[in-house]
């Protein structure tokens, strides 16, 4: 049955990432080429609620048409894994369950701050961006003035928050898999397997502290061990926050990784959500490396209680 369950598990999460990669697609349908007097211009033709809709996207280019072309097909594989997974979903025995009132306004509470909250984890890592350029990156994908990799790391983790925001994933249990598979979106573009638990030294810069190799299974344990603490749904979201930061889980990613997977238990118990707003990166920075090098945890914890806990 364990088996089975974690099977299960696996599907909801590859079903909500198929979900969030088709609600990205900038287009979605099939590609149709209008002529008007000497000019051409692009559609896309899709049905909704079973009427015929055609949508304007521009004027032709062989550039656009392919792009619409490629957009066309991948949507159709897309929907074929889906049909696929409802099968196997269905054959394992899965029934939707119903998320609680409180749960359902919490993320509708956390999209609706999902650009800030980007924002502030953007800045969080370094990223050089204004909250105008964040804004425009994820309506868009793209903006004049910064770097490709920055760019990458914002739509990284709209893709991310897209994916922990889906009700299947909401009902999913917050253990390593989910864990990996946040770091995996967050770092996509930039290592290939970066879902995958680190197996080389890192140092941390402006710490003392190395942290030492990670090993899976303990990894694992601990972070069920936190998951089920019989605690307020906040204090036990920093602790597993601030446990993956330490740990170094990962090559790269650790800190958007943590704070994204702290943010889906959190929010699966409907307890708002936790983000460490833009002025109060210094203090936490520093909290976080004193709390890496030895000091106690309820310095850091308390602080990210009174200064990043965000509730409807």
């Amino acid at each position: 049955m364990a088996v089975q369950y974690q099977d299960i598990q696996e599907l909801l999460r590859s079903r909500a990432d198929l979900h969030v990669r088709l609600n990205l697609m900038p287009y979605d349908g099939t590609p149709e080429i209008k002529e008007r007097g000497d000019g051409k211009y692009l559609y896309v033709r899709k049905r909704v609620a079973g009427k015929q809709t055609s949508t304007y996207v521009g004027a032709y280019t062989e550039e656009l048409y392919n792009l619409l072309l490629r957009n066309a097909r991948e949507a159709r594989e897309i929907r074929k894994e889906l049909r696929s997974i409802e099968k196997q979903l269905a054959a394992a025995g899965y029934s939707e369950d119903e998320l609680s009132s409180d749960v359902i306004n919490n993320i509708a509470f956390a999209r609706a701050n999902m650009k800030m909250n980007i924002y502030d984890q953007a800045v969080l890592e370094g990223v050089a961006t204004s909250f105008p350029q964040t804004e425009e990156i994820i309506e868009n994908g793209k903006v004049s003035g910064m770097t490709a990799t920055d760019v990458q790391k914002i739509l990284n983790l709209k893709h991310a928050w897209e994916f922990i925001l889906d009700r299947d994933v909401v009902a999913s249990l917050s253990d390593y898999y989910m864990l990996s598979h946040i770091a995996r979106l967050v770092n996509e573009g930039f290592f290939a397997e970066g879902g995958r638990i680190r197996g080389v030294p890192v140092t941390i810069g402006g710490s003392s502290y190395v942290p030492p190799l990670p090993n899976e299974l303990e990894v694992k344990d601990r972070i069920r061990e936190i998951a089920e603490e019989n605690d307020e749904a906040i204090n036990v979201a920093i602790k597993l926050c601030l446990y993956c930061m330490k740990t170094q889980v990962f090559l790269d990613g650790n800190k958007r990784a943590s704070v994204i997977f702290a943010n889906h238990y959190l929010i699966a118990h409907g307890g708002g959500f936790l983000v460490i707003p833009e002025k109060e990166v210094p203090q936490f920075k520093q909290l976080l490396v004193k709390y890496y090098e030895g000091k106690d945890i309820s310095v850091i914890a308390t602080f990210m209680k009174e200064r990043c806990w965000k509730t409807m």
